[in-house]
């Protein structure tokens, strides 16, 4: 890319970020159970992907077995990821909600050196203890408004935790697969995933508000094709760490959003254990980043 075009990777990675960070304000317009509301939103975006994946359909023959179990893991976890970081928007804050689930590469860190025995560097272990300050913070000030905002933070925990397993088991298939094959069969099993869930609950599929589907199509769309896509495809030009940080915008754009579109007002000890994890965090990603193993997280 010509030096007087580069300013469009960053442009296209700045309308990433302002999209992904429009999920938890559509989730909180959607009046219906947080597994549908995750349902459709990757029903529509596998519904409107199969178009472009018909090209990449020979991929499929490729698949080892292995693969296979990795995929169906991975979706399964993607699937209660988005489930309890729904659930969560039900109980606490967008602003608490949105940066707990931002922990994730702190808990990937964690993963890490449990599952992979990864070295425990000192600025990985003071990333992680400025984001557990911050997660305390933000957690005990919650608790004082209510316990029903401090359940709806453990819920955003859990959901961090599993959108890192996610991660996880999908960076090794993306050794082998390409990205719309890999995200077109993960969203697939997950979407199949959240069908099953929302049987089994008896949770009804059909009657719902306008607004509602609205909501469903525009979360397919907007944060899921729109915001990923425009991080994926800046990845050619910019550094894995660049979009890393990007992704870091997202709980501030959640929170602007959420204060001008929602009313909701931020408390002090969401904002300063905010700063404490985005600091943490960005931290980690940078040191991340010198070592030359800092790999795209996800975003929500």
């Amino acid at each position: 890319m010509k030096s007087s075009s580069l300013w469009k990777p960053y442009l296209a990675l700045f309308v990433g970020a302002i999209s992904v960070s429009t999920s938890a304000i559509l989730v909180k317009w959607a009046h219906a159970p947080a597994s549908v509301i995750a349902f459709y939103r990757l029903f529509f975006t596998v519904l409107f992907m199969t178009p472009l994946f018909m090209k990449y359909v020979s991929e499929l023959k490729m698949i080892s077995k292995r693969d296979w179990i990795f995929s169906i893991i991975s979706g399964v976890l993607l699937a209660f990821h988005f489930i309890l970081w729904f659930e969560s928007l039900n109980y606490t804050s967008v602003t608490s909600s949105v940066v707990l689930v931002t922990l994730q590469p702190l808990f990937a860190f964690i993963g890490g050196y449990v599952f992979f025995k990864e070295r425990l560097t000192a600025g990985a272990f003071l990333s992680a203890l400025l984001a557990i300050v911050g997660s305390i913070i933000i957690s005990w000030g919650d608790f004082r408004i209510s316990g029903k905002a401090l359940f709806g933070d453990i819920l955003a925990l859990l959901a961090c935790a599993m959108v890192t397993g996610y991660w996880l088991f999908g960076q090794e298939l993306r050794k082998r697969l390409s990205l719309m094959t890999y995200t077109y069969i993960v969203y697939g099993i997950s979407s199949f995933t959240l069908f099953l869930y929302v049987l089994a609950f008896q949770f009804p599929l059909f009657s719902y508000r306008k607004i509602d589907w609205i909501c469903f199509i525009l979360l397919a769309i907007v944060p899921t094709l729109l915001g990923h896509s425009l991080m994926n495809w800046s990845v050619k030009w910019v550094s894995a760490a660049t979009i890393s940080m990007s992704i870091l915008f997202e709980p501030v754009g959640a929170t602007i959003l959420a204060y001008f579109l929602l009313g909701e007002i931020i408390q002090p000890s969401q904002l300063m254990g905010g700063i404490f994890i985005l600091t943490g965090i960005g931290t980690y990603l940078w040191g991340e980043n010198r070592k030359g193993s800092l790999p795209v997280q996800e975003s929500s």
